[in-house]
């Protein structure tokens, strides 16, 4: 349904979400890319909030985190996800245009913020976990709600296979995560936001390959990493950087 809040990227030596998120390497000083609104974005367990929140870290922005220990149902969802579906998705379609629509009234007095979803994932969730009523149902609350997010100044995109993924969910050790997401699901959220960025352009786009790289804990990933995001003004860019280990 959508990552956890502390969505690790590398959890290397076995930490919990809590150890890994104090364990970060000290934040060190970075030449402040130009954008004042980056959005992070991947499937479950690439490690997208992770690295939201060393970004926000180094460049001193408002960290805008997606709230998903306050949904309800999406325990429910990972266990019976045909029942769970309609009112996790639902939950978090109304969260999700409240903070955000929140951020919209506050952008003349924005500061810089690092967000780790954009409003659009809520739709590509809701088509992979909803039956045919349920989407028709859905559709009809999203064109009620007249969502006007903010846009990003720079969106970017990790992404992993699907083994790295199902390792990296694994080491955070989330016991409904562990029993409710299979390789399978994992396959077609791969799949669907490939096909969601192949025609993204609301911003510019940073495609990062996060298969073998770990800008939380690795300092030297963490600066190549920002220096593309600084080299960013518009289009799309891929960023893949050769490295021998797995994280």
């Amino acid at each position: 349904m959508s990552t956890p809040e502390n969505d690790l990227l590398s959890t290397s030596q076995g930490a919990t979400p809590k150890d890994a998120s104090a364990a970060l390497p000290r934040s060190v000083a970075v030449e402040v890319p130009a954008q004042r609104y980056i959005v992070v974005e991947g499937p479950i367990g690439v490690g997208k909030t992770s690295l939201a929140r060393r970004l926000a870290e180094s460049l001193e922005a408002e960290l805008v985190l997606e709230q998903d220990a306050q949904n309800p149902f999406l325990e429910r969802f990972y266990k019976n996800p045909k029942s769970g579906a309609l009112p996790a998705q639902l939950f978090f379609l109304f969260q999700r245009a409240q903070q955000l629509g929140s951020l919209k009234q506050q952008d003349l007095f924005a500061p810089r913020r690092v967000a780790d979803y954009l409003f659009e994932k809520d739709r590509l969730f809701a088509g992979l976990t909803l039956d045919s009523a349920e989407m028709e149902l859905y559709e009809q609350v999203a064109s009620r709600l007249a969502v006007d997010p903010p846009r990003p100044d720079l969106v970017v995109y990790l992404q992993a296979p699907v083994e790295t993924l199902l390792q990296r969910i694994a080491r955070r050790g989330i016991a409904y995560e562990a029993s409710g997401i299979d390789a399978a699901y994992l396959g077609r959220l791969n799949d669907a936001y490939a096909r969601f960025f192949h025609e993204y352009d609301r911003a510019p786009l940073l495609i990062v390959n996060a298969s073998n790289i770990d800008p939380v804990q690795n300092q030297a990933d963490f600066d190549e990493l920002v220096g593309a995001i600084r080299r960013m003004k518009k289009g799309r860019m891929y960023y893949n950087p050769m490295r021998h280990s797995t994280i």
